[in-house]
């Protein structure tokens, strides 16, 4: 097990109030940048949801994966809520992160 490894849940959106897509993944940025540049997922790049609203830090993989099922099985509205709570105009967060 890595001591210094972390995981991150995130939640990307095509805009503000648009297509949502929860993923989880141990490299924030590489994978973002990979929905950024329409390599993602083809779900993502479809429906252009590249735009990084919501993600959350974790210590260990098995939690991550719960909590990103646990995301996806949430109600929209859940979602939003979730989102507008530290992102209230669903700004792009992956400037800040580089």
């Amino acid at each position: 097990m890595y001591l210094d490894r972390q995981y991150y849940v995130y939640i990307l959106a095509s805009g503000l109030g648009g297509t949502l897509y929860v993923g989880v993944t141990n490299d924030l940025l590489g994978r973002v940048s990979l929905h950024k540049d329409g390599l993602g997922s083809r779900f993502t790049a479809t429906y252009c949801v590249n735009r990084l609203v919501y993600y959350e830090v974790h210590e260990e993989i098995e939690q991550a994966i719960r909590r990103e099922k646990q995301l996806k099985r949430w109600r929209r509205a859940w979602k939003i809520r979730l989102i507008e709570e530290l992102n209230p105009n669903w700004d792009d967060l992956f400037p800040n992160l580089t």
